[in-house]
């Protein structure tokens, strides 16, 4: 049987509470049907009125054997220097999201990916700890 796993106990919980609540009022003011790029603005102003540290569309390169490979990916948000926010606007969070976020952790040295879809009438939101 596998160990029970509290929300407690999960990494940079305090971190990824403050980014989530951002996540709610956005949703709250903005609703569902905007293109991720509303949003991704709404978040920018949320982390400036609210002090966080923030880096918008963080590049990253993938590093592959002995070599970088030439294309880069681009995190929506890296927060708190730890978190790393995905940012979706569709019907779903669906595998290719989740399995996305694991190779920008992977790639970032992040442990913990918040992935928020506002696609819906209801805030969707995925943790996804690596």
């Amino acid at each position: 049987m596998a160990p029970e796993i509290r929300i407690a106990d999960f990494p940079f919980k305090d971190e990824t509470d403050k980014i989530i609540n951002a996540g709610i009022e956005i949703h709250k003011i903005l609703g569902h049907g905007f293109l991720e790029i509303v949003y991704k603005d709404a978040f920018e102003y949320e982390f400036r009125k609210r002090s966080h540290k923030y880096t918008r569309e963080k590049m990253y390169s993938i590093p592959y054997k002995e070599i970088i490979l030439p294309h880069k990916f681009y995190a929506d948000f890296v927060v708190f220097d730890n978190v790393i926010l995905e940012v979706k606007a569709k019907e779903g969070i669906v595998d290719e999201d989740y399995a996305q976020t694991i190779n920008y952790l992977k790639c970032s040295g992040c442990k913990v990916g918040l992935i928020l879809n506002f696609g819906r009438t209801k805030l969707a939101i995925k943790r996804v700890v690596y």
